[in-house]
């Protein structure tokens, strides 16, 4: 079973990697990874979950 994390609004996200979508996965090349960490006080992130996005519900 996985822990559940449970964030507050103004909470830090935890660091996480994903593979890279659009024109940051590498097209022709290796599939590139994205990890929050490297954007960590450098950049604003906005992380928006959308439930069930894509599918057919």
């Amino acid at each position: 079973m996985r822990a559940t994390m449970r964030l507050q609004v103004g909470d830090e996200a935890p660091d996480f990697t994903l593979p890279a979508t659009g024109e940051t996965a590498g097209k022709g090349q290796e599939r590139k990874n994205i990890s929050l960490r490297d954007y960590r006080g450098k950049k604003n992130v906005l992380l928006a979950f959308v439930p069930a996005a894509f599918t057919k519900v």
